[in-house]
């Protein structure tokens, strides 16, 4: 299983980075929008939607809202920046989307009967899925070689890494039994080293060869490592307790080894919108 995860993630990641750094910012646009709906039609089964048709009609919600979103952000061919401004406005209710998660976990289970319900799971997908999507498009118009957009991926890949293999090693504490069992405080600390470590490499590289970072500018993208950490487990853990509830172990099986596509982004959907909105505020 660990060398069929692997090789999947290998083959995931040099598609990624040709993708991020080849395509344009519209085309890249188009596809990160492709992969946003194949993640919601597996939300569909998080929400509890057994029937196709319902999975049909979730996805078709999101997707009316993601070509809404494309005039509102100023999402087209000819255009090199989109509104900062409106992006902000999206990227603000993903980070008080997920802290309110955060909360939501803090209290689980016995606040289940609160939020476990069809509506209000399927309003947490559009909330998780709709921030990171203009997020991510907003880095590689920022940034249209796609550099920050694979620092941001890196980064949560980063704190992922460092919290398996120390969770392996040394995980003897657990983090959230009740959500994930495997999940310990040691991993949770080997993320975050191994986030800081990459934090601090990316910003000697940046201040030494791209551009001068101030102290302050160089503090909080140090502070910001941390926080990658943070939320990269608050999303693992939201979608922990979103298959938990609906008894399944992954949320599809479209990548070998990984489980679906919602396996391996829940951090990432966690981690862009506060991600983003700091490098819009220090640029």
């Amino acid at each position: 299983m660990l060398k069929q995860r692997i090789i999947t993630a290998i083959l995931l990641a040099f598609a990624f980075i040709i993708v991020t750094i080849l395509f344009s910012p519209f085309v890249f646009s188009l596809l990160i929008t492709l992969i946003v709906l194949i993640a919601a039609w597996e939300w569909g089964g998080l929400i509890g939607l057994s029937r196709e048709n319902s999975k049909v009609s979730y996805l078709a919600t999101l997707a009316v809202m993601i070509i809404a979103l494309f005039p509102f952000l100023g999402i087209y061919p000819e255009v090199e920046m989109i509104s900062s401004d409106r992006v902000l406005i999206v990227l603000g209710l993903g980070v008080l989307f997920w802290a309110l998660a955060f909360l939501m976990l803090l209290g689980y289970p016995e606040n289940s009967a609160r939020w476990n319900d069809k509506s209000k799971i399927a309003f947490m997908g559009l909330m998780a899925l709709l921030p990171a999507w203009a997020g991510i498009i907003q880095l590689k118009y920022l940034n249209p070689m796609g550099y920050l957009v694979l620092v941001l991926v890196i980064m949560v890949a980063a704190a992922d890494i460092g919290a398996y293999f120390a969770g392996k090693k040394f995980g003897r504490r657990k983090l959230a039994p009740a959500l994930s069992p495997n999940k310990s405080w040691e991993g949770v600390w080997g993320g975050l080293v191994g986030c800081l470590l990459l934090g601090l490499s990316l910003i000697v590289l940046v201040n030494n060869y791209v551009l001068e970072l101030s102290f302050q500018k160089a503090a909080v993208l140090m502070v910001l490592s941390l926080c990658v950490t943070l939320f990269d487990v608050i999303g693992d853990l939201l979608e922990s307790m979103l298959k938990r509830n609906q008894h399944i172990k992954d949320s599809g099986s479209i990548l070998p080894g990984h489980g679906g596509i919602l396996d391996r982004i829940d951090g990432l959907l966690a981690v862009t919108p506060l991600f983003v909105i700091t490098f819009l505020i220090i640029s």
